[in-house]
Order: C-alpha cells, then structure tokens, then sequence
C-alpha cells in the first residue's frame, strides 16, 4: 500500500472513529480547558482557533477561556486553493471563505498568531498529524516556519484520536504538542 493509500485509508477510519465521539463533545472540549489551564505556561498575544465542522474537538470553549485571558482571538481563512492560510480577528458575524468555511470577513483585520490550534483526524506521539488532505494547515506551517518567528502549532483532539502511528510525507509539518481531553503532549525536542 502506497503512502497516499494508506492516508486515506486511516482517513476513512479516523472519521467514523471521530462521528462515534461526538457523544462526548461537550465535556471533553471543557475538560480541554481544564488541562490547559493547568500547564504553566505565558498565554500567547494572538492565538489562532477554528471553527468546528465534521466533529472535530470544538474549540470554542478554549476560545473563551483565552479571550478572558486578554488574548486576541483569530480565526484561518482560506483566500485561495493551495496556499497557505491567512487569519483574521473576529470582527462580529463569520462569512464562507473560499472552501466555504465560516471565517472573518475580508475587511477584518490580518494577524500572525504566535499560537495556532490546528484541528485533526489523528495523531501519534512523535507529532505526527492526519489532516483532512488539503494542505492547509501543513503549507501555513512550513511557510511560518521558513520566514520565522514561527508559531507554535498545538493539535485540539479526543484522546481517542491518537494511533501509533501516522504516515507522513516530506512536506508534512509535525505539531509542537496535541491538547486532548486526558493530557497535554509536548513534542518539542521528539525526533
């Protein structure tokens, strides 16, 4: 099986995986914010969310519990297919983006969040991440990486999610650490 075959076959099954957990959305995405709160770190200037679509981890609530903090709350948007995503402060109503996913309207403003919580369908403990196949998130990555100084991108997901081990590519971007209702991960300094 090819490296593109098996992605989308742990695709497919990460998905149903994730439908079989929206029973549990709600707590585990204010658990999240238990976990967070504990780890001591300085909270980020800009912090980068999304907006919940196809059960992933909603990450509103942590969303909330930042912008109580006085961090400022952005959200991605996709401006054009095969580029990296741009983000955007939330001015007020969300408007579809070019893939049609809610996000800032154009006239808000652009930021660089030193932050970025990335949505997934799976991870595994080296900071591997399954995305949904787009490229968003790992071209955003690798350009905040090249042009420095880059943000840290921490995956928001079930602990069901993790498996032992995603397949990856030469363009894939590892994330710094995964947030998941049990731990948080750090993957700084893992090969």
């Amino acid at each position: 099986m090819s490296g593109t075959e098996e992605k989308s076959e742990l695709r497919r099954l990460l998905r149903a995986r994730r439908r079989e957990l929206r029973a549990t959305a709600f707590p585990a995405a204010e658990q999240v914010v238990e976990v967070y709160a504990s780890q001591a770190r300085p909270p980020p200037k800009i912090a980068a969310f999304y907006v919940r679509c196809g059960g992933e981890l909603d990450s509103k609530p942590l969303s909330v519990w930042f912008a109580r903090q006085g961090v400022l709350i952005c959200l991605p948007v996709v401006a054009a297919p095969e580029r990296p995503l741009i983000f955007r402060e939330i001015t007020g109503v969300l408007e579809p983006d070019t893939l049609g996913l809610p996000a800032p309207p154009p006239h808000a403003k652009a930021v660089e969040p030193d932050l970025i919580f990335v949505p997934l369908l799976g991870f595994d403990r080296t900071g591997a991440r399954l995305g949904q196949g787009g490229g968003y998130y790992d071209r955003t990555l690798a350009a905040r990486r090249a042009s420095g100084p880059p943000a840290r991108a921490i995956g928001l997901a079930y602990a069901a999610q993790e498996v032992p081990r995603i397949p990856t590519d030469a363009f894939d971007q590892r994330l710094d650490g995964v947030l998941t209702e049990r731990e948080y991960l750090d993957f700084k300094g893992v090969p």
